[in-house]
């Protein structure tokens, strides 16, 4: 066992020719402690406390304290994973962490039960143990178990990167984040924020009233977004099926048979590009209210992240990269065309971008090619889509603060209604946070006959090779027909909200396991 001094650093674990070596070595310590007649994998093993239960039951209380205890009201067993093992004189330490907090464990060979100073010889940084004894502190003031029996649970059988150094391949860390998990605390408590966000979430929509359900996720069309889905088969049935990209047309249908508040928390998958914004599955919220529109909805996503802000977080001010966010409300709305009209477009290129001119096809076209946009002739006549990916290219990314885009263009909004006043403009919004997308909502179309005239128009633009065009649902065209109330619904991305809460920069900071291209080198 090697002697580690507890304030010095030792090198990162090799990842190259030296790995065999020392996974052969630590393969014959577990060897030989299994010659101690030490069970290597035992089923099981029996805690009065965890680790984070002896600090917070103790640290409190000063070593005069703790030495006016009886020894039996703070004699504890308690396992962790052993982070840390340093030898001073005939006593050795060990830093033992249940992946929260950490308590020291210490041991005398005269203290140890018969064969527990043979085993504590054979233990390596990462192995699991259990240890029993009272709570003391040390003469340094550190918190303390002090052992009269170690149990072993089971063996690390590769080396741990270091405390100092973490991991700092960031491929490796999304690869194997359960090793991410054991060495970095900021990666747990991402990922424990995380999780209170969706807690809140869930909390925040059933004391609305709000009905939580689950709806398909394998479906025989592909609905409710336009992206192009995953095709898997059943072989059963003989039947290809999609994973579903959105929830949507189920939820409505939800509406349509009495549910007038229902929301639903779970997994999309679209076959799409990977970015830092973009992983092919990811987390979804989508709310469905009856009786209300757009800007109920809008209204109601203020108060969620606002009052899940404050909660989890403390406050409404948002560290992102070198930038504050305030998530104080109300939050910024602006329509889609004036976004243009007000924002960095006129500096992209030679043709003047004029209300007059985003009206224009042929301007239009010109002003999309000087933002940028990619093969603009893909669009066809189709203003909407051009408008939109203006929009896409050159405003969405200098949206810091929430900012509630308005008014897009009805003919890239296929499931939404129309303003009352103007059949062009879809009653629609969608919520940029950290430049980037967080939330999409509209009032529902709930008009059986124009729905299905829509899907048909996406049918066609289907046939002439667009991908993500909608197919057309028979299903749900005949659910809208046994009629569905007035109602406005959101989808909201909890993987770009974990991304805000935390400070992290990529969607993959925030999946504890991203899809990734499967790895050539065994020992990567």
């Amino acid at each position: 066992m090697a002697e580690t001094p507890k304030d010095a650093a030792p090198p990162e674990p090799p990842r190259g020719p030296e790995l065999p070596e020392q996974i052969a070595n630590r393969r014959a310590s577990r060897a030989r402690i299994a010659a101690l007649g030490r069970a290597l994998y035992p089923n099981r093993w029996d805690p009065t406390h965890l680790v984070s239960d002896v600090v917070a039951n103790w640290s409190s209380r000063d070593a005069a304290a703790l030495d006016a205890t009886p020894e039996a009201d703070r004699t504890v067993r308690v396992p962790g994973r052993i982070l840390a093992i340093r030898k001073m004189g005939k006593a050795i330490f060990l830093d033992l962490s249940d992946g929260v907090r950490r308590v020291q464990a210490y041991m005398k060979k005269d203290a140890l039960r018969p064969g527990d100073w043979e085993l504590l010889e054979q233990l390596d940084l990462g192995d699991h143990v259990g240890v029993a004894g009272p709570v003391f502190r040390t003469r340094m003031g550190e918190l303390s178990v002090r052992v009269g029996s170690l149990d072993f649970l089971s063996k690390s059988l590769r080396p741990l990167p270091d405390k100092w150094h973490g991991l700092t391949d960031v491929e490796r860390k999304y690869r194997q984040r359960y090793v991410d998990l054991v060495v970095s605390p900021e990666t747990r408590k991402t990922f424990e924020i995380r999780a209170k966000i969706v807690g809140f979430i869930r909390r925040f929509f059933d004391s609305r009233g709000f009905v939580e359900v689950e709806t398909p996720m394998m479906q025989t069309l592909a609905g409710g977004a336009a992206a192009r889905p995953f095709v898997t088969h059943h072989h059963a049935l003989d039947l290809d099926l999609f994973l579903r990209i959105a929830p949507e047309l189920y939820l409505k249908r939800l509406v349509v048979g009495g549910f007038p508040k229902v929301y639903e928390i779970n997994r999309n998958f679209r076959n799409e590009g990977i970015s830092t914004h973009h992983n092919p599955e990811f987390t979804m919220l989508e709310f469905y209210t009856a009786y209300a529109d757009a800007r109920d909805q809008m209204a109601l996503t203020e108060e969620l992240l606002t009052s899940a802000a404050r909660e989890i977080l403390g406050t409404t001010e948002l560290p992102w990269g070198e930038e504050t966010i305030s998530l104080r409300a109300p939050f910024k709305r602006i329509s889609m065309v004036d976004a243009i009209l007000n924002g960095p477009t006129q500096a992209g290129g030679r043709t003047p971008v004029t209300r007059e001119a985003l009206d224009d096809l042929h301007l239009l076209r010109k002003i999309a090619e000087e933002a940028g946009v990619e093969s603009v002739e893909r669009f066809g006549d189709s203003k909407g889509k051009l408008l939109a990916e203006i929009f896409g290219a050159v405003v969405e990314k200098e949206l810091l603060q929430p900012t509630y885009i308005v008014d897009y263009p009805a003919e890239i909004s296929p499931l939404s209604k129309t303003k009352p006043d103007d059949p062009n403009t879809a009653d629609r919004f969608e919520l940029f946070i950290g430049r980037m997308e967080v939330a999409n909502g509209f009032c529902e179309l709930n008009d059986p006959d124009e729905q299905a005239e829509k899907f048909r128009a996406q049918v066609k633009e289907r046939g002439k090779g667009d991908e993500e065009a909608m197919l057309y649902d028979e299903d749900y065209v005949e659910a809208l027909s046994y009629g569905m109330p007035p109602t406005a619904g959101e989808g909201v991305g909890i993987d770009r909200l974990a991304m805000l809460f935390t400070n992290s920069p990529s969607i993959r900071d925030v999946i504890l396991f991203p899809l990734m291209r499967p790895k050539k080198d065994k020992d990567a």
